[in-house]
């Protein structure tokens, strides 16, 4: 079971952004995407701050967020490396099989990443994660190398307050429109 302490957790900056990211979808009427918080229990409150010391997640997680963009369910989750390439292990089996029954039931599942040795943001597709994920579990790669992303993937970081992840992510809807024909 994971624990959060004073240290708090990592990617908080990554949520900070796309959390205003996402306002500004909704205020624009573009999609409503929703940060899915991770329920803890405390353990330690400094009584007089009244902030937690230690706590433990008292369930494991699904993703990040979830939403809708125009009639399409999306849901992702964000992670952050300072790698050249994104450990399989920051990524759950447990968030492997949601985002495989949300693909089943017709909605977008994917990553998004940002890798600050770059100071780049990548979406990573499912079919991408799933394919180095199983690759994982039989002996192969243990991450997803960054030049394993292609570049259409990035997404603009528009003066480090908001990441237009959707256009990004219409260039692999596209893609996928333009496989079925």
């Amino acid at each position: 079971m994971g624990y959060w302490n004073s240290r708090g957790l990592r990617g908080d900056l990554l949520e900070e952004i796309i959390n205003m990211t996402n306002e500004k979808y909704i205020k624009s009427n573009i999609a409503i995407v929703q940060k899915i918080p991770t329920p803890i229990k405390p353990i330690k409150i400094d009584k007089e701050t009244r902030h937690i010391k230690l706590a433990y997640f008292e369930k494991k997680s699904t993703v990040d967020y979830i939403g809708v963009v125009q009639g399409i369910p999306i849901c992702f989750d964000a992670k952050e490396t300072g790698l050249n390439s994104i450990p399989i292990s920051n990524i759950h089996e447990h968030q492997i099989e949601f985002m495989d029954k949300f693909e089943k039931q017709g909605g977008l599942a994917f990553l998004i990443v940002f890798f600050s040795k770059y100071d780049k943001y990548k979406i990573i597709t499912f079919e991408i994660l799933r394919k180095f994920y199983k690759d994982a579990i039989i002996g192969g790669r243990k991450s997803i190398p960054y030049t394993a992303i292609d570049e259409k993937y990035i997404i603009e970081n528009s003066g480090g307050k908001y990441l237009n992840y959707l256009e990004t992510l219409n260039t692999y809807l596209t893609e996928k429109d333009d496989l079925k024909k």
